[in-house]
């Protein structure tokens, strides 16, 4: 049976090269900075594991504190050698119920390979799977167009009109301005 935990800082040390191999450059927000957001309680590093075995397998790093009480799900994988069991879906429902108390959790969709396009369809499917609704922004992830899904939980998914706060505050937590303005340009629609 899957199970989730919080991580710390040494968690962090060792999940980062994971960061690395699964997301681009262009999205990875700076290791350094993501010890601070854990330490002032901005960023959860979710560890998924199997509670039998003890065995780790994936991921979720949220950024969890804004003022508009949403979660975004920054970095969500399974690790590379227990991917295709089905294990993905386990882990998002754990993510999801460890965030039942929220207004909701957002999810950021790019794609930096050109040869992955069919990546972007599967994870659109993969998120709608879990009640994620597209919102209506336009919105640039390290300088590549990018999708926004939001899981409505208390709150509503028309965030549309207010997401460029709701993306920046998230951000501004953990990036200082220049950077925050190199990584993320969101606009509604």
């Amino acid at each position: 049976m899957l199970q989730i935990r919080k991580g710390g800082h040494r968690d962090l040390e060792r999940f980062y090269p994971m960061f690395e191999v699964d997301f681009d450059e262009k999205e990875l927000l700076p290791k350094l900075s993501l010890h601070t957001a854990l330490s002032k309680g901005d960023a959860e590093l979710l560890i998924v594991y199997d509670e039998d075995s003890k065995l780790e397998l994936g991921y979720a790093l949220t950024l969890c504190r804004n003022v508009y009480g949403y979660v975004l799900l920054k970095y969500f994988a399974v690790l590379p050698w227990y991917r295709n069991k089905g294990l993905g879906a386990q882990a998002m429902r754990l993510v999801n119920k460890h965030y039942a108390e929220t207004q909701g959790l957002a999810a950021e969709l790019a794609v930096f390979n050109e040869e992955d396009k069919d990546t972007l369809r599967k994870l659109r499917k993969f998120f709608s799977r879990f009640g994620y609704e597209p919102v209506d922004c336009a919105y640039r992830l390290g300088g590549v167009p990018a999708e926004l899904m939001v899981k409505p939980i208390k709150g509503t998914a028309e965030i549309g009109p207010v997401v460029h706060r709701v993306i920046r505050d998230f951000y501004s937590r953990v990036l200082g301005p220049a950077r925050l303005e190199k990584m993320v340009d969101v606009r509604p629609l």
